[in-house]
């Protein structure tokens, strides 16, 4: 598996819950990933059976990988000050949950409108792939927190990734 493929996965799981059909140059201009990388993405997440043979995504496995494995194959890393999209505990849907004083943590997008901590996205062009997918950026700053908060964060994060995913 690469970051890449829990991405698309999630875009899928995104299209899923919102009844929209898709197709490989959709998935790839809405990523900002090549076709040939879909593609490849989406052979390697039905070996590992994030998807049926029709590819659909299959919840359950998705939700266990994520729940219990993704922290560890893709650990959080922290940069530098920089702009960017508040993610993990700071982002707007989630943060009036946690107080915090400190520089919150952000993707680092020239386009951001906030001043933070970098916070290395899951894959390079995430700040892009959000931008007009609400359902992806919740899923992305759920497991964002996984790979990085607190215990009490880490909960919540849990609770609120069970309930979206279904």
């Amino acid at each position: 598996m690469k970051a890449q493929d829990i991405l698309v996965v999630l875009k899928l799981l995104s299209k899923l819950i919102a009844n929209q059909s898709w197709n490989q140059r959709e998935l790839a201009s809405e990523l900002g990933i090549s076709v040939g990388e879909i593609n490849a993405s989406l052979k390697r997440n039905h070996k590992s059976g994030f998807l049926d043979a029709e590819l659909v995504p299959v919840k359950y496995a998705i939700k266990e990988f994520l729940l219990h494995g993704f922290k560890y194959c893709f650990p959080a890393e922290l940069g530098q000050p920089t702009r960017g999209i508040k993610t993990a505990y700071a982002a707007p849907f989630i943060a009036d949950q946690f107080a915090s004083q400190e520089l919150p943590p952000v993707w680092p997008d020239p386009d951001g409108e906030e001043r933070g901590i970098e916070f290395k996205p899951l894959y390079k062009s995430v700040p892009f792939a959000i931008k007009n997918d609400d359902q992806l950026y919740r899923f992305l700053v759920l497991l964002d927190i996984l790979r990085s908060g607190r215990k009490r964060e880490i909960n919540i994060a849990q609770k609120l990734l069970k309930s979206e995913i279904g």
